[in-house]
């Protein structure tokens, strides 16, 4: 079987002898990566703000907040434009028509969830979608009524959660279970989340796990906590 260092080196296009760690092995690889130009469709801040010409930040929290597309100041211009151009016929008559401009989205968010593109929607925020989604799936018992989620996730994930709950009448805080990381560590073991779904067990009315923690950047294994649920 090939090894994790031998299929790095094949992808930069390097010898045996590289170094792993060296500059020029991490310049090789970016050369040889095909998502490369990239980079050059987004606007990178400066890493002083106060030196707006100074060199560009590395840039490691788009879990957070990604960078912005330098085409997005485009976009939003031409749709002030259709706004002062066609006012409020602009809803079926300007180039992107607001009435359906969210069917615009459907080709590109279909492969993404792997589904046909008259199966999906784009709509709302993600806090009213979650609102959404719990009226139907969060239905509280006398016995069944815990829902399971990470510690410090999005604050508006967790307003629904508490809001849900307060909804039904019962207090957010015997209700939201929330598993964090180990003292000294950032990132939730699966384990840990995993054994406080078994302990919870049959209290357990809901699991809610985003795919990428905001704050760190942890990606949950989705799967093995679905299992688990």
């Amino acid at each position: 079987m090939t090894s994790i260092e031998e299929r790095l080196r094949a992808a930069a296009g390097v010898s045996d002898g590289s170094n792993l760690l060296g500059i020029e092995f991490a310049e090789a690889l970016d050369s040889h990566d095909p998502l490369k130009d990239c980079r050059d469709k987004f606007c990178y801040p400066p890493s002083d703000p106060s030196k707006p010409d100074g060199d560009r930040a590395v840039y490691l929290c788009g879990n957070s907040l990604g960078l912005m597309p330098k085409a997005t100041r485009t976009f939003v211009n031409e749709e002030l434009d259709a706004w002062s151009t066609y006012g409020v016929r602009g809803h079926f008559e300007s180039k992107r028509s607001w009435a359906n401009i969210d069917d615009l989205t459907q080709p590109a968010i279909a492969p993404i969830v792997g589904a046909k593109e008259k199966e999906v929607a784009c709509m709302n925020g993600l806090s009213v979608n979650l609102h959404l989604m719990m009226v139907p799936f969060y239905r509280p018992t006398d016995t069944r009524y815990k829902i399971v989620m990470e510690q410090k996730a999005f604050p508006s994930d967790r307003y629904a959660m508490a809001s849900q709950a307060a909804f039904h009448g019962r207090n957010p805080a015997d209700v939201v279970v929330e598993v964090g990381p180990r003292e000294g560590e950032s990132n939730v073991r699966l384990e840990d989340i995993v054994d406080t779904i078994k302990r919870e067990g049959d209290k357990v009315a809901l699991v809610m796990f985003s795919g990428v923690h905001y704050y760190t950047g942890q990606r949950f294994d989705i799967q093995q906590i679905t299992s688990a649920a």
